[in-house]
């Protein structure tokens, strides 16, 4: 049924091109493909066999031609077919019909001679002279159906779209019943699916390696992680200088003991969600957040020449403005304090393990960064020497010089204030006041991660 059903797809296309029909269709010119699908071929060819010669062909072999040819197109004086319709191409399917419901040749049980069967046929005797099919080896369904294809009149012959419709019903009906059916069904299903079947499934591989590399992009930065994808391993790397930015939040420990845990995790989660978005519009990169301290770099491992400080300080008056809006949830008539700390200098970065793997930085600068954002004051950016050397250098920074800080191991250094920029005209908060007490000491070695 599934060769039968492939047949009528054929000529039922042929019919609707501009072929038109097939003029010599017969069992032989149907084959079958590595996916058990029939193809139709030797067609389009009607025209140029036309009044060809016949050579010393044999008789028998010209009349065994002429086996699937209807009556009307039979010309025994030349023992050819000729005048060819799409009626008679319906008349030699329903001969094929015959061939793959018997399992025998065209008319093979009637005991004849090609040369009588012909004569028999164009006799046009009442009823026509046609193969036995016998409803007792073949569906009834199938048989009628030869019946009206292979009819004396052309015109009540059917249409292959219509014998393509009674096919499928034919073959749906009994589709459960046979298991090489089944098999030649899932094949012939496989074959006229597979291209979209590798397209899904391109699609969904595709989507999938999309989200496992937004995921990694957001633990790792970009060419970090490509390196990573390749070698399973990144080398450290040296930054000659790099702006370096930390913040964290005035009276967090006091706000953490008079809330419950859960409000705590929804106010930095509000808090850095909203920070997240605001340096998406600049060229930085997060390296962590741990609980309140909040840390961003710029000139790593992307280098963008000087403008790292830049960066770094319009980024920061951007997430300052943020207070004046920025509500705790759970507090909201208490104003947030943000202390930050800037400053540029060399650090080497690499990442640091496989499970979980870090993108962090070391050296010195990490250090003294986070000393400005210590010794700072709420709702105040607090620049080193080497960061505002360079804000100077870019031009349309204002700043103002805080005065003497102590830092460990450097004594006493000059520090400022970056108050706003050309063209910046966002609110700020209001500045707490600058009481430049000493700063609890944190640890000496440090690296964020």
């Amino acid at each position: 049924m599934s060769m039968a059903v492939d047949i009528a797809a054929g000529m039922k296309y042929l019919h609707s091109s501009p072929i038109k029909l097939h003029g010599c269709l017969t069992s032989s010119k149907c084959v079958i493909d590595s996916h058990w699908v029939v193809k139709i071929t030797d067609w389009g060819l009607h025209y140029f066999k036309a009044g060809q010669e016949k050579g010393n062909l044999p008789a028998q072999k010209m009349y065994t031609d002429l086996l699937w040819t209807a009556p009307e197109h039979i010309n025994l004086a030349k023992l050819e077919r000729e005048g060819m319709t799409q009626k008679g191409d319906v008349y030699s399917f329903a001969i094929i019909i015959q061939e793959i419901s018997t399992r025998t040749g065209p008319f093979n049980d009637c005991g004849f001679e090609p040369r009588e069967i012909i004569q028999r046929v164009i006799a046009r005797d009442d009823p026509p002279f046609r193969p036995e099919v016998s409803t007792d080896e073949v569906r009834a369904e199938l048989v009628l159906l030869m019946i009206e294809c292979w009819n004396e009149d052309p015109e009540e012959r059917p249409h292959f779209l219509r014998i393509v419709e009674r096919l499928k019903k034919i073959s749906g009906r009994y589709r459960n019943t046979n298991i090489i059916e089944n098999m030649v069904s899932m094949m012939e299903k496989h074959s006229n699916h597979l291209e979209q079947l590798v397209e899904e499934r391109t699609r969904q591989l595709n989507e999938e390696k999309e989200k496992t590399d937004r995921l990694l992009f957001r633990l790792l930065p970009q060419p970090v992680a490509e390196q990573f994808k390749l070698y399973n391993s990144v080398q450290a790397e040296e930054f000659e200088e790099v702006t370096i930015f930390f913040s964290d939040i005035v009276g967090f420990t006091k706000l953490c003991s008079n809330s419950q845990p859960l409000e705590v995790v929804d106010f930095l989660n509000d808090l850095y969600v909203a920070f997240d978005e605001i340096i998406s519009h600049f060229d930085v990169y997060k390296v962590e957040t741990i609980g309140d301290a909040y840390m961003v770099v710029s000139g790593c491992p992307v280098l963008n020449d000087k403008k790292h400080a830049g960066e770094i300080g319009s980024m920061a008056l951007d997430l300052l403005s943020h207070m004046t809006v920025f509500r705790i949830r759970h507090r909201p008539e208490e104003q947030l304090q943000l202390r930050i700390g800037i400053h540029t200098g060399p650090v080497v970065a690499g990442v640091v393990g496989v499970t979980m793997p870090r993108y962090c930085l070391f050296g010195h600068t990490v250090n003294i960064a986070m000393k400005m954002e210590s010794t700072g004051v709420g709702l105040r950016i607090h620049v080193s020497r080497e960061a505002y050397l360079r804000l100077v250098e870019l031009g349309g920074f204002y700043l103002e010089e805080r005065g003497q800080v102590k830092i460990k191991r450097r004594g006493m250094v000059t520090t400022y204030w970056l108050v706003t920029k050309e063209g910046f005209n966002k609110p700020l908060p209001d500045p707490a006041p600058d009481i430049n007490e000493p700063v609890f000491e944190t640890l000496d070695v440090y690296y964020a991660s």
